[in-house]
């Protein structure tokens, strides 16, 4: 169990605060809920680009990771398709330089035709090498174009392409940021050595004075049901081909998301997952064969990947991962594989909260979706999955009339 305390500012900033006497060190997560998924389509990647040029010169701070260095810190951030994260860690004698330095990028932050212009410069090299030079970089950007045609999960977070980027202006750059990043669209976690009184205190002293402000009500067009299966076949001078699919699921927070996911971790978690033991050590047609979910706010995706071995044919490939989604839907899961993977899944979980950071990470997240008590019951959620459950979300999941497929390689 995670102990834990809560404090709201009158703006309405949520703070979560967690006491973890055992270090020397604190983390500071501020979670603003904004990501790409709240773009124009016309406008994509402004969260992305905003991430970028919250690290430049605010009106009293020419470089923001020259400060956190010198008082013995580190700090980062990243861009999802719901929210933008930045996080710090640093001593926790030092934590409040590293809330003057949240607070004063939050409210003095230097938007300049220059500083916008070398940030566009650099998101747009990023695009070059992540997506359009790296094998395989523009398969994400394909499959959500054609899985959504409605939701703004269609775009990639870093934007549709090298020209919208390109395109920003000041005011586009200005007006975003006003819009999104106001202490009450935030939910900050301070974890580490320091006292709850004390975190309240700092906290106050340099958020406690900034207007009040709450986001954009949200209100996205919600994806219709797929009636029909969605292909795509794309030629690519890649390593090996590659099946991808993916099928419409639920959102984080449906009562489903649970059993979809362990679906998920039957079919392709491990070497003794229904992929691995029919597609890769019972036949010599593949190199990989995965699966995984996209656990968003809104409805998401269910991914099958699946590496083809050198000189396999396309639709013997795609007819042997049916054959074994077939016969699980036939069959059912078992009542040892629920147990295996939601044994595996809660020690993972007890593995990546070890720390400190990773707590403040996670607090925050819990405390934007349902409240952070949730960290302490999720595991519960697992627990009590049934194979019957698993049946019911794989038979509403794995219909192939779901299904978006690419067929992406050489021989494509």
């Amino acid at each position: 169990m995670i102990l834990f305390n809560k404090y709201t500012l009158g703006n309405g900033l949520r703070l979560v605060h967690h006491r973890n006497a055992a270090t020397s060190m604190v983390a500071v997560n501020l979670l603003y809920d904004v990501g790409s998924s709240d773009e124009q389509g016309d406008k994509t990647g402004l969260a992305h680009l905003m991430e970028h040029l919250m690290f430049s010169r605010t009106k009293h701070i020419s470089k923001f990771d020259d400060v956190m260095t010198r008082v013995g810190g580190n700090s980062n951030a990243w861009t999802s398709i719901d929210v933008t994260n930045y996080y710090e860690e640093l001593p926790a004698i030092n934590l409040e330089t590293a809330l003057w330095l949240e607070s004063d990028r939050l409210l003095n932050l230097d938007l300049t035709d220059e500083n916008i212009e070398v940030q566009k410069n650099v998101v747009i090299e990023e695009f070059k090498q992540r997506y359009l030079n790296q094998p395989y970089g523009n398969i994400m950007h394909m499959m959500h174009g054609m899985a959504y045609k409605r939701h703004p999960y269609q775009w990639p977070t870093i934007g549709k392409d090298v020209d919208t980027i390109q395109a920003f202006t000041r005011n586009d750059v200005v007006d975003f940021h006003k819009r999104h990043y106001a202490a009450g669209n935030a939910v900050m976690c301070v974890s580490g050595n320091v006292g709850f009184e004390e975190t309240v205190r700092l906290v106050e002293k340099w958020f406690g004075d900034i207007d009040s402000h709450q986001g954009p009500q949200r209100d996205l067009p919600q994806e219709p049901p797929q009636e029909e299966p969605r292909f795509i076949a794309h030629r690519s001078p890649v390593p090996n081909n590659m099946i991808f699919r993916a099928y419409h699921m639920c959102g984080r927070c449906h009562d489903d998301y649970q059993a979809t996911d362990l679906l998920s971790d039957v079919l392709g978690n491990g070497t003794s997952s229904r992929f691995h033991r029919s597609l890769i050590q019972g036949s010599d047609m593949f190199s990989e064969v995965s699966a995984s979910v996209l656990g968003s706010r809104d409805p998401g995706l269910f991914y099958v990947r699946a590496c083809l071995a050198p000189g396999v044919d396309y639709d013997k490939a795609n007819a042997a991962i049916d054959a074994v989604l077939n016969r699980l839907l036939d069959e059912g899961v078992t009542q040892h594989e629920v147990d295996k993977y939601v044994n595996k899944f809660i020690s993972n979980k007890l593995f990546e909260s070890v720390g400190y950071a990773e707590k403040a990470a996670m607090l925050c997240s819990h405390e934007l979706l349902w409240g952070a008590e949730a960290v302490n019951t999720e595991n519960d959620k697992y627990r009590t999955l049934t194979p019957a459950h698993i049946q019911r979300v794989a038979t509403q999941v794995l219909d192939p009339n779901n299904c978006s497929t690419i067929f992406y390689g050489p021989d494509a």
